[in-house]
């Protein structure tokens, strides 16, 4: 079951928030917290809460996991001037923890949504009692990274005529790829929209571009450092972070741990789902038992 909760970001831009479990028995939004500690899921650029979905079945037993459409993601406003910077994304997160009752809230995020999530560490500990960061580096990614994501979405084949097609081109027919990957092409067919000249993406690329031009030519370690909570580095062995990178972000993190799961990319959640729970339940068991 699902169940959609409405939350304010900032510049009141309207995002929102999902719970892919039962509802309470004794309903309501906020007043629903307190049905085990919180957990705020972030999905990357391009992602949906949706993708979330397994994962906070998963977790529901122990916690209230709560996946956010991101601005200018999924059902959430995509406000045509922004802002789609750091400040915007790291507020909209802090919004949703306060509204909707998490605090202290674990957080999970993949790609860009881990880097809004250690900012938010970083600047409100108050209000994260965990973290859970998959496949995003802490160093600048660069100039040269940012004209190839534009490149790239140039050479999509926009329409797609059928969402079979968008699971061939992005699992298999995408020139980037170095081998088939279906989950990748399940990943995309979930972040498309039938429209009447057929599947386009339910986000801008252009707006995607923006959000990610204000974090890629950074560096992020010295936010990294302020993070307090009890943190997991994640990573796939074929995943865009590399181990050497994983294990300096564990050591500048005051109280970082480390997970490698094989047989993984940067999708690293959906192409192995039971090694990524068995990486992050018994983390999150014992940070949020600790505070």
């Amino acid at each position: 079951m699902v169940r959609r909760i409405d939350v304010t970001g900032v510049g009141g831009t309207r995002l929102a928030a999902w719970e892919f479990t039962d509802p309470p028995k004794s309903g309501g939004g906020a007043e629903a917290a307190g049905r085990g500690p919180g957990v705020l899921m972030l999905h990357g650029l391009m992602g949906r809460a949706s993708h979330w979905a397994d994962t906070a079945r998963r977790l529901s037993a122990r916690h209230r996991p709560v996946g956010l459409d991101q601005r200018g993601h999924g059902r959430s406003e995509k406000p045509a001037d922004g802002p789609y910077d750091r400040e915007a994304y790291v507020d909209d997160a802090i919004a949703a923890i306060e509204q909707l009752g998490l605090a202290p809230s674990a957080l999970i995020g993949h790609a860009m949504g881990a880097l809004t999530a250690w900012q938010v560490a970083a600047r409100r500990p108050d209000l994260v009692s965990a973290l859970v960061i998959c496949d995003m580096r802490a160093s600048a990614l660069g100039a040269a990274s940012q004209r190839e994501w534009t490149e790239w979405f140039r050479s999509w084949p926009v329409p797609f005529a059928t969402l079979a097609d968008v699971r061939k081109w992005f699992g298999e027919d995408d020139p980037t790829l170095e081998r088939p990957r279906p989950v990748r092409g399940e990943f995309f067919a979930e972040v498309m929209a039938e429209r009447a000249d057929g599947w386009r993406p339910v986000f801008s690329r252009r707006q995607m571009l923006r959000a990610r031009e204000t974090w890629v030519h950074d560096a992020h370690w010295e936010e990294l450092a302020q993070v307090q909570c009890p943190a997991l580095v994640v990573r796939g062995l074929d995943a865009e972070l590399g181990r050497a990178e994983a294990q300096e972000m564990v050591r500048v993190l005051p109280r970082g741990e480390y997970a490698e799961i094989p047989d993984a990319g940067h999708l690293l959640p959906w192409e192995a789902p039971d090694a990524w729970y068995g990486a992050i339940d018994p983390f999150l068991r014992t940070a949020t038992a600790s505070g």
